[in-house]
């Protein structure tokens, strides 16, 4: 049931933010930031220094909340299970990683990896796997779902890389259930606060 809940969370999210920082006080300063302009998926890079304990950071403080925190660019087992010790909700990974997959199942926790391909797709909805990140998405139009799920039709896509708020209600519409952001969204060049909004104006439109 927790990881049905969880999944739940990231499907109402529908955006998940993608945190890289270059020091911890950056990558907190961002993520609350969005978290209080109503972005509620926060995805914090494991590339990202004192990772772990941004997670943790952020768990305790909006946990009582709609929002939902994970880890991203999690590449191996023992980096999936510190990552969920410290309170992450989920676990993304660039590539499907089969241990990382058995141990995000054992503690129920969501499992979103990486695919290009409809093989690697395939693949991981046989280990059980609920939503798959295509990545890298820059590298398709937002049509490659409706093709995908031609011979896949059950599974559920998170384009990742390459989305903005110029093409995000493309990949809505054109079949993705959740994006996954960073870039405008999260550079810290930029006002956090009003992209946020932005994005969240966007995704007011798909209601209409």
């Amino acid at each position: 049931m927790e990881r049905v809940n969880r999944l739940l969370k990231i499907r109402n999210a529908q955006i998940v933010a993608v945190i890289r920082g270059s020091k911890k006080s950056e990558a907190l300063d961002v993520s609350r930031k969005l978290l209080e302009s109503g972005i509620k998926g926060i995805e914090v890079t494991l590339t990202t220094p004192n990772a772990l304990e941004i997670i943790t950071c952020l768990k305790q403080e909006y946990q009582n909340q709609e929002s939902i925190i994970g880890a991203g660019t999690v590449l191996d087992k023992e980096s999936a299970l510190l990552s969920i010790q410290a309170g992450a909700e989920f676990i993304v990974s660039p590539v499907f990683d089969e241990e990382v997959c058995s141990l995000c199942h054992l503690y129920q926790i969501p499992y979103i990896p990486g695919c290009m391909t409809v093989n690697e797709m395939k693949n991981a909805l046989v280990a059980g796997v609920d939503i798959v990140k295509l990545f890298p998405s820059n590298q398709f139009e937002p049509t490659i779902i409706s093709s995908i799920h031609a011979p896949l039709p059950q599974v559920t896509i998170m384009p990742s890389g390459g989305v903005n708020s110029e093409n995000l209600l493309d990949w809505f519409q054109a079949g993705a259930e959740v994006v996954s952001v960073g870039g405008e969204l999260t550079d810290t060049k930029n006002d956090t606060t009003l992209m946020a909004q932005r994005y969240i104006e966007k995704l007011k439109e798909l209601s209409k």
